[in-house]
This record gives structure tokens, C-alpha cells and sequence, in this order.
């Protein structure tokens, strides 16, 4: 019988250790270098390896970074209540979140307008990295109106959740009105957030979500890594 290709035996061998655990999810595999002296082969033979398993997506590589253990896409239903953490908790992960940014600013036009406030009011923009199981999959930008809502940057550090941060300024439930998904490529400091190369795809949805009266109190933008998060439509 023929001998089968070196390369073969290397796929099947880290094949295992992902399916064992050893390495997981996210996580960098050894150096090309460090693969060769393991498996005693040369690095033409380990690339040809890690081709094929890019080709099954079970890794993927970034420049200059390395080559990582694939996940699998989160799913994230859209619908009339999206909860963050419900969803990753729906999905059997665990959601946190980083704030990146907030401050209280003049609304420009566009949030204005989606807001239902004139041009100049004051808004509270707040700035976040979502995570699952510890790995970034979203950077998200809310807009909020500041004088109906003068407590909420309080409330947004105070509170694990924006939910709970609403319900403790005065708004106990709100749906989503509109949601817009569009196709981005991720600019140098979203890469880097989200450990993602320059140039990588994106998916962008922008909404209004509104509180029982059907009065708008969040304008937001949220970025998904698009290898990591399946957006599905809850109808």
C-alpha cells in the first residue's frame, strides 16, 4: 500500500488536539517553525497541512499574527427584542462587554433625525467591545437622548447590561423598530479590536429602538465580526 503523504499525518494529528481540547476555539497554534520540529518535517510539508485545514475551516490565519483555531459562528437572531446577553447565553457562551468610550456630546444631524431631537441637542454616546467566551465578536456605538435619560451614563457603569441600565433610568422595555444590515471592511482600529487583519469583513446593523410609547431612545451601530457571528432574522 502507498505511504500516506506526510502532510496527511500532520492534519490528522492537530485535527485531534482540537477535537480533544488542547487547543480550542481562538486559540494560536505553534509557530510553522515549532510544527516542523515537532512533526520532524520541513515547513513546505506543515503549510500544506494547514492549507487543508483552512480549506475544512478549522483554522484560520491573520497576517502576521499567526494561525488560529476557528469558532464556530455565533448565532444572533434580529428581532423586535434583541438582548445581547440573551442570545450568547441562547447560544451556550458567555457575553461580556468592555466599555470602550462614552461621553456626552451634540447630536449631529443623523442622530438627531433618528432620534426624533433637533440638530444640536445633547446625546450620550456610549462605546463598547461585546465578547463571547472571552473572544471579540462586535464593537457597538449607542445614541442616547441626554435629557430625557440625564442619569444613563451612570447607570451604563453601574450595570452589566444596557437593559438594566435603561429599566434604572425609567425605561422598563423597549423593541426594536428598525434594524438596516450592511457589508463593511474592518479600518485598522477595528481590526485591532476585534484581532482581526485590516480589510476583513464586517456586518453592520443600524437601528432604533424605541420604548412603549413608541418614542426612539437608542440610536445604534453595532459592527459584527463576520467570521464569527451568524445574523439570523426572528420573525
Amino acid at each position: 500500500m502507498a505511504r500516506p503523504a506526510l502532510w496527511t499525518a500532520i492534519l490528522d494529528s492537530l485535527t485531534g488536539d482540537i477535537a480533544t481540547g488542547r487547543y480550542r476555539p481562538g486559540d494560536k497554534l505553534p509557530t510553522e517553525a515549532e510544527l516542523s520540529a515537532r512533526f520532524g518535517v520541513n515547513r513546505h510539508t506543515v503549510r500544506r497541512a494547514l492549507q487543508a485545514m483552512a480549506e475544512r475551516g478549522l483554522v484560520h490565519a491573520r497576517r502576521g499574527a499567526g494561525v488560529f483555531v476557528a469558532a464556530k459562528p455565533t448565532e444572533y437572531a434580529l428581532g423586535r427584542r434583541v438582548r445581547f446577553n440573551q442570545n450568547l447565553r441562547a447560544a451556550g457562551q458567555v457575553p461580556g462587554r468592555e466599555i470602550l468610550m462614552s461621553e456626552t456630546r451634540l447630536a449631529d444631524p443623523g442622530e438627531a433625525r433618528a432620534l426624533g431631537l433637533s440638530p444640536g441637542d445633547p446625546v450620550h454616546v456610549h462605546e463598547t467591545l461585546a465578547t463571547a467566551d472571552g473572544a471579540p465578536i462586535a464593537l457597538g456605538v449607542g445614541v442616547f437622548p441626554a435629557d430625557r435619560l440625564p442619569d444613563l451614563p451612570k447607570a451604563l457603569h453601574a450595570f452589566a447590561t444596557i437593559t438594566e441600565a435603561l429599566a434604572a433610568c425609567g425605561v422598563p422595555d423597549y423593541t426594536r423598530a428598525s434594524t438596516r444590515v450592511t457589508a463593511h471592511l474592518a479600518t485598522p482600529t477595528q481590526a485591532a479590536r476585534l484581532r482581526l487583519t485590516e480589510g476583513a469583513p464586517l456586518l453592520r446593523t443600524t437601528s432604533v429602538n424605541i420604548d412603549a410609547d413608541g418614542v426612539p431612545i437608542e440610536y445604534g451601530k453595532t459592527w459584527f465580526a463576520g467570521d464569527r457571528v451568524t445574523l439570523t432574522l426572528d420573525v
